[in-house]
């Protein structure tokens, strides 16, 4: 049974390789957003417990009131979480995309390429990544948390809650952008194999 499913999937990745890749992608990323639901409350709950929830990092300014990265002094949901709150998501984010590097290159795309060159191009990218999605959280995140622990009366549940639907977005986000750019840098080609062979044949 084993073996003839991976027969088929062997034949559908000979006859659709991106869509194929695509699916490995989409899976591998439900992997990585559950790894990041589990560390997220982990990381808010440690530095939670300090005082960074009132130290404010609002940075990059767009007009007069509006900031890329907007985490205002004071708990949620009358604060933006502060620096506590800031952490707690780049350290989550910051973990998941180094396993993502790997799981991709290695599994999905299985590159051959230079992985340094593949490195500094995935990190671009994830930079570039960030600063949108940032931009974009300052529309939804203080909303959701109004909606869930005031308006609802939900409380921690409703924080609870809330973290995992801004961690959800974001990572929709990340996963439909990622997957051209890793088309790009995750590359595998004919040459690399070549350059192998010889190595291989000797050893």
């Amino acid at each position: 049974m084993t073996s003839r499913i991976a027969q088929r999937w062997a034949a559908f990745e000979l006859a659709r390789p991106t869509l194929a890749q695509l699916v490995v992608f989409a899976g591998l990323n439900v992997g990585i957003t559950v790894l990041q639901l589990v560390m997220m409350p982990v990381f808010k709950w440690v530095f939670g417990m300090t005082d960074l929830v009132d130290v404010g990092f609002q940075a990059l300014p767009v007009g007069a009131d509006y900031f890329i990265f907007d985490y205002a002094a004071g708990a949620l949901p009358a604060g933006g979480g502060g620096l506590a709150y800031f952490l707690a998501v780049q350290i989550t984010l910051a973990f998941a995309q180094v396993i993502n590097f790997f799981a991709q290159r290695n599994i999905t795309f299985k590159s051959n390429t230079n992985p340094w060159w593949a490195a500094l191009w995935y990190t671009l990218a994830y930079v570039v990544i960030t600063f949108g999605a940032a931009a974009l959280q300052g529309f939804y995140k203080a909303p959701v948390y109004e909606l869930l622990i005031t308006s609802w009366g939900m409380g921690p549940a409703g924080e609870a809650i809330a973290d995992v639907v801004t961690m959800l977005i974001n990572a929709l986000i990340s996963c439909a952008v990622f997957f051209p750019i890793f088309k790009l840098i995750f590359r595998r080609t004919a040459d690399a194999d070549q350059e192998r062979a010889p190595l291989q044949l000797a050893a």
